[in-house]
């Protein structure tokens, strides 16, 4: 992003302009919606230079003043990027009014300092959707996402491919599974998962039991991979009717972020689970009104 603007977008909606008020008041020194087209002129910078001049310091205080100087001002940037970046994302009903000083306090300390574009997109996401809906991430998660790297971000979002809906949000991952290694885990492998679980993001086992055992008591359930429902008869002769073993689970953490994760549906991937859990007796279907949704999927 270059200028002076923070965003141009004309006529901003009704969230942009809390957002950006919101920011301001927060954290002070960011354009308010009738600031945005703001310019310095010629002679304010000349006399400001002149100004400095007349101040006694050292050699060494005046490289201190350039480097702060210089610092401050990619931070600033850094914090008209990620806010615009957010602004596309946020919902229509979104209130950003209800954002909590605190946490935007606690977030730009943390986020001013990124100036990978790939990176300040994920902080503008979770700027918007915590605009979106409060307390969508918390403070710790703030934290661990510091001090991720750019190649820590693209492989959780490669795993994020990989995440269902059983009620709460998991990732089918079968590590024992040697054809599903081979297919799928070139990005996910073994020190990867174990890179994901030391960061926090993720809980990973590769014993045979995992690191959880999704059952349920009822004959049928239902499940949602991006949004498609797959009805799920389940096949046991117990009480407890098992579906998998799962070797990664997402933390707090991780299941807060795999929203924003920027990830897309595999479909691949996706029939390979289903054929998985066919083979094991399990019967599925899905309501016909999904039919558009499974074509979509497998035309990625």
């Amino acid at each position: 992003m270059t200028g002076n603007a923070l965003i141009d977008l004309g006529e901003l909606s009704k969230p942009a302009t809390v957002l950006i008020e919101k920011i301001s008041d927060a954290i002070g020194g960011i354009a308010k919606p009738w600031q945005i087209k703001r310019v310095a002129s010629a002679q304010a910078e000349a006399e400001k230079i002149t100004a400095l001049a007349q101040i006694e310091v050292s050699e060494i205080q005046q490289r201190a003043i350039t480097r702060m100087v210089r610092e401050e001002g990619i931070k600033q940037q850094n914090i008209e990027n990620i806010t615009a970046g957010a602004i596309p994302h946020l919902a229509e009903n979104a209130d950003p009014s209800a954002l909590e000083e605190d946490w935007l306090a606690h977030f730009f300390e943390k986020s001013r300092i990124v100036s990978n574009p790939d990176m300040q997109s994920l902080w503008s996401r979770i700027l918007a959707g915590e605009a979106n809906q409060s307390h969508s991430f918390s403070k710790r998660t703030i934290e661990l996402v510091s001090t991720l790297s750019k190649d820590d971000a693209e492989t959780f979002t490669a795993l994020c491919s990989m995440v269902w809906h059983f009620g709460v949000i998991e990732c089918v991952y079968k590590y024992n599974d040697d054809e599903f290694k081979r297919k799928f885990g070139s990005r996910l492998h073994f020190s990867n998962l174990r890179h994901l679980d030391s960061i926090g993001l993720v809980s990973f086992s590769s014993s045979a039991e995992g690191v959880f055992n999704f059952t349920n008591e009822a004959t049928f359930i239902t499940v949602y991979y991006y949004g498609i429902p797959i009805i799920i008869e389940l096949h046991s002769s117990g009480s407890n009717k098992p579906l998998l073993h799962g070797h990664v689970s997402l933390t707090q953490a991780g299941k807060e972020l795999a929203a924003i994760s920027g990830a897309k549906p595999n479909y691949e991937y996706f029939e390979f689970i289903l054929n998985g859990w066919l083979q094991t007796g399990h019967v599925i279907s899905t309501p016909l009104a999904a039919k558009g949704q499974w074509i979509k999927l497998r035309a990625l």
